[in-house]
């Protein structure tokens, strides 16, 4: 099951990496500026009477004002405006205002006007000739914008090396630390045959499984997630909150190291940080605060993310070992999760229940494919039912060990 990492490949260029989201929010407000031209151009010709010498006067008074409106909106959209309608239509009219006014300052300044004239001429530009330009911004903002921005993601995340990093079960298994739940017996070669079998499921939906090295004399080593988290082309190695795991980190970096275009920061102590307590929503970081990922550890990713654009939140978790043993995320933004095991569900905008405890945890293999427990067939059903392709694998025996299907490998996005 396993592949060499590739010298070509780069694993920075996947669906949510700040490159793709910077790509994404270009094109979304490219296609903005374009109706927003094109509107007023056509407008304008309509209103003087189809003259083909106002049609070429038009197109030039339009320019600079749609060229400062590709800035604006790239910029906004990059930060988030196309969360909500409300939002996208506030940045339309805005930037569609700001752009309206810079570029009739400039056409003034261009025809040789004077200082005190040009704030007169901008002024009037958005009165008399920007009504059109700022209405069909806000429009395409509120509803074009969106669909070429998603679209953009999902080409990125088809044309991408999506890779999983994966651990091959210890065999001291049994051994494996445990906090919420009562020991039972794990049966080894059925172990082995779930973790085959998951990683088969990962590599038939497309992705690349790269085994980390081995490490059979640590018994929690299987779930490799809890040894580093991506951030784009940013891998952060964490420092268990276990003692008994931090020798589990070294593997992980060292096959880290060997995949281009990465670098690698690190939780130091006194901080701990385990993977299984961050879940990445867009540009919102959840952080659980557990028996595992202390105070210290969430301040570090605090520090680290400072400049990324993503939003540090802490969430306490009392109830479960980690963050993701209790809340994951669909990939439009929806929080899923079981109530019994959440502390407070109001941390988050938007909160699906699921019926069943093994059913709140899914990996995203695709943005309309999920990966999930087989343990959980209520759940799946209910997510097939929002229009989700469900693959399940059986993991029964890394649950007795509080293990979920999000723990067993890691996804470089």
């Amino acid at each position: 099951m396993t592949t060499e990492p590739r010298p070509h490949s780069t694993a920075r260029i996947a669906n949510d990496t700040p490159t793709a989201k910077l790509r994404a929010a270009f094109l979304s407000a490219f296609a903005v500026a374009l109706v927003a031209f094109g509107s007023s151009v056509l407008a304008l010709f309509v209103a003087n009477g189809q003259n083909p010498s106002i049609f070429g006067q038009a197109v030039l008074y339009f320019t600079a004002p749609a060229l400062v409106l590709l800035v604006l909106l790239t910029a906004v959209n990059r930060i988030g405006a196309l969360r909500s309608a409300f939002t996208a239509v506030l940045a339309g009219v805005g930037a569609a205002i700001l752009a309206a006014f810079l570029g009739g300052a400039a056409s003034a300044l261009a025809v040789g006007a004077r200082a005190d004239q040009v704030w007169v001429f901008a002024l009037s530009s958005i009165v008399n000739l920007g009504p059109v330009f700022i209405a069909a911004s806000a429009v395409a903002e509120a509803l074009l914008a969106p669909r070429v921005y998603n679209r953009s993601l999902q080409r990125v995340s088809r044309g991408a090396r999506r890779l999983a990093l994966v651990r091959i079960p210890a065999s001291n298994l049994d051994e494996a630390e445990l906090t919420h739940i009562e020991r039972s017996p794990i049966d080894s070669e059925r172990a082995d045959r779930q973790w085959d079998n998951y990683c088969a499921a990962l590599a038939a939906e497309g992705w690349d499984v790269l085994e980390v090295d081995g490490a059979p004399e640590l018994a929690d080593s299987v779930f490799v997630e809890d040894t580093v988290v991506f951030f784009g082309d940013v891998a952060v190695i964490t420092r268990p909150g276990a003692e008994s795991r931090r020798p589990e980190i070294d593997g992980t970096e060292r096959l880290v190291r060997s995949l281009p275009g990465i670098r690698i920061e690190r939780i130091e102590a006194p901080g701990t940080l385990e993977g299984g307590d961050v879940l990445k929503v867009g540009d919102t970081v959840y952080v659980g605060s557990s028996s595992r990922t202390n105070a210290e550890g969430i301040r570090q990713l605090r520090v680290l993310l400072e400049g990324s654009g993503c939003d540090v939140v802490a969430v306490p978790v009392s109830r479960v070992l980690h963050l993701k043993s209790a809340v994951t995320a669909l990939p439009d933004g929806t929080i899923i999760g079981h109530p019994d095991l959440i502390d407070d569900t109001s941390l988050f905008p938007r909160f699906l229940p699921m019926p069943e405890h093994e059913g709140v945890a899914v990996v995203e293999l695709d943005r309309d494919r999920l990966l999930m427990s087989a343990s959980a067939p209520a759940s799946a059903a209910l997510l097939a039912n929002l229009g989700y392709r469900v693959v399940t694998v059986d993991i029964s025996e890394f649950e007795k060990l509080e293990g979920c299907v999000t723990c067993l490998s890691v996804r470089v996005r």
